[in-house]
């Protein structure tokens, strides 16, 4: 069943339908996405009133502005963000990031918000977006969801799947680690295989457990490890949720 939050698209290509599942939170002004880190400002840089002295009449533009730390919204992690001399966004191949095979990992009706290597092994990861569906996301705009206890991969988890070379990690959750855990297991463990890993995801309750296409490429931008992303699925027609 589609929902309003999930924003789903039907395309044609090829005479066969498919769906687009939304998969990112959209950025607006003054929203908090990790405690303690600055709101993203947005304002304007060129108004469609003032743009109207530089063209014809009838013609007008916007020139938008915005301010914000890269850890804003649903954003991906390269390894530079992690580690000094691992690649940053510009460094990341695309290939690696758009028309992944991907995979959902469903934890949402787990005891433990621990996410183990138990959970993961009965999984084929090689190669696959691997997208753990924890149910976090619920609590989205929200402050309980800051607020800890979030669900979190272990570091067992990070080095199995490190073992097995997903093409990226992906988490509906507040992090990917355990805030407790200072030393940052998950995010060491994966970023120093080269493995990005894409944090506060939604919508992932509309994936199947398999049979879709993940893309999520942040800019490229130089020096920077971090990055929002415009993250989505691509779903054959007729699929539908396992």
């Amino acid at each position: 069943m589609e929902t309003e939050n999930t924003k789903n698209a039907n395309h044609r290509t090829g005479g066969a339908a498919r769906r687009v599942v939304e998969l990112s939170h959209p950025i607006r002004h003054g929203m908090v996405t990790y405690p303690g880190l600055p709101a993203p400002e947005i304002s304007v840089h060129l108004s469609r009133e003032a743009s109207r002295d530089h063209y014809s009449p009838g013609t007008e533009f916007h020139i938008g502005r915005i301010s914000m730390v890269a850890n804003t919204g649903t954003y991906l992690d390269s390894p530079f963000h992690r580690f000094g001399d691992g690649p940053d966004l510009a460094g990341l191949p695309l290939d690696g990031l758009v028309d992944l095979d991907g995979l959902v990992v469903r934890t949402v009706d787990a005891q433990d918000r621990a996410v183990d290597r138990d959970a993961l092994l009965p999984h084929p990861v090689t190669g696959r977006a691997v997208l753990i569906h924890t149910g976090w996301s619920r609590h989205w705009g929200t402050d309980r969801y800051g607020a800890g206890g979030h669900p979190f991969l272990t570091a067992r988890g990070a080095a199995w799947l490190a073992e097995q070379r997903p093409a990226l990690v992906g988490i509906d959750s507040l992090n990917i680690d355990d805030t407790d855990d200072l030393a940052r297991s998950a995010h060491t463990t994966l970023l120093a295989a080269g493995i990005p890993v894409v944090e506060h995801m939604r919508g992932l309750e509309q994936l199947p457990l398999d049979g879709f296409r993940f893309h999520a490429a942040p800019p490229a931008v130089e020096g920077m490890g971090t990055f929002p992303v415009r993250a989505y699925a691509v779903l054959p027609g007729g699929e539908h949720q396992r």
